[in-house]
């Protein structure tokens, strides 16, 4: 049995496919890499934005794997989770727009500028 098991295990390692297989699992897995030192160094739980970035490289990667070995399961599960990671990747970047935009409006406000004039389109001249 071990040594079944041994023979398997020599033939599928030597595979470029499975190669890539562990690639993209390791990617995967530099995630939580990623969060538990950042937790870390802020002392409390926290998900960077890298986070979200390494899930959608490494989901991709999985998917490709999965789609060339045939697995229907993985395949599925890898779709439906890479929605979830470009939507959160979005909620954030959606985040961060508001906020870069609320802070050029304080900007002009402290500047003594009119919101209305400095976003409004000039008169044509004639």
């Amino acid at each position: 049995m071990l040594t079944e098991l041994f023979h398997w295990f020599s033939r599928e390692i030597q595979r470029p496919l499975v190669l890539f297989g562990f690639a993209a699992q390791f990617v995967f897995f530099l995630r939580f890499v990623v969060q538990w030192f950042e937790s870390e160094r802020r002392g409390r739980s926290h998900i960077p934005v890298a986070f979200w970035y390494l899930s959608v490289l490494g989901g991709v990667m999985i998917l490709i794997y999965a789609a060339l070995e045939r697995n229907l399961v993985f395949t599925c599960a890898s779709v439906l989770s890479l929605g979830i990671y470009f939507r959160n990747l979005m909620l954030i970047h959606r985040r961060h727009a508001r906020v870069q935009d609320r802070r050029r409006q304080r900007t002009l406000i402290a500047d003594g500028e009119n919101l209305e004039e400095s976003t409004a389109v000039p008169p044509p001249e004639g």
